[in-house]
């Protein structure tokens, strides 16, 4: 029986890498295939990501395919006509972030001489990119052990874990603490992109695949639920 932490502590590291653990297994068998999990070119993850927030991933892979073809790197990108990028980018919706797009590879370029920048500070400080899109692009480019917290993520952990978050669990200090427990250990880019695989397939928001679950054991809402 999984011990229930009904307050906002960290769980004990143990059991994080043993979720860790089940999760990276699942993964290894279950995995999604995406041509921007193809490469490790930060310039190429960095779009995929700016495409992915509050986007299916379904919806991005012809979008991506078909931005890239046009504008293939930072140098390209920064010289794009700003209604020929709405043309190719309007299918994603949110509008607002198209113009995020051309100004970040302008920075880049100038900056940051074409080469998309190493640190979670310096990705922050770019237009349109928060604190999830900095840890994926490290994770999943530069392998870094970055974490990524979503409201995917927090919904796994409160499940599991039986934690309590705010409604904005994403910004919880504890669970930031738990992702960056989470990614601590070896391979940090397939932790990430195995959660995010598990909480899209398995732990779903409405109905939860609790059956199949390599977690339903020590699971505080499968014990709940039985």
């Amino acid at each position: 029986m999984i011990n229930v932490n009904t307050n906002k502590k960290i769980p004990d590291r143990r059991a994080i890498n043993l979720f860790r653990s089940k999760i990276i297994r699942w993964f290894d068998k279950n995995k999604r295939n995406y041509p921007w999990r193809e490469t490790q070119d930060p310039f190429r993850v960095l779009i995929a990501e700016m495409m992915l927030r509050r986007t299916k991933a379904d919806q991005v892979k012809e979008v991506y395919e078909r931005l890239l073809k046009e504008y293939p790197d930072v140098e390209a990108l920064a010289k794009a006509d700003s209604k020929e990028l709405e043309k190719i980018l309007y299918p994603l919706g949110l509008k607002w972030r198209i113009p995020a797009f051309g100004l970040i590879a302008k920075e880049v370029r100038e900056k940051y001489y074409c080469k998309v920048p190493e640190t979670r500070e310096e990705l922050t400080a770019l237009p349109g990119v928060g604190e999830y899109v900095a840890g994926a692009v490290l994770s999943t480019a530069y392998n870094r052990k970055e974490q990524i917290v979503d409201s995917n993520i927090v919904r796994l952990f409160r499940r599991y874990f039986g934690i309590k978050t705010s409604k904005e669990g994403r910004r919880d200090k504890h669970v930031i603490e738990m992702s960056k427990i989470y990614v601590s250990g070896r391979n940090p880019r397939k932790a990430n992109l195995a959660i995010l695989d598990f909480t899209a397939l398995v732990c779903t928001p409405r109905k939860p695949d609790c059956e199949k679950c390599p977690l339903r054991k020590r699971c505080h809402y499968a014990l709940s639920c039985s």
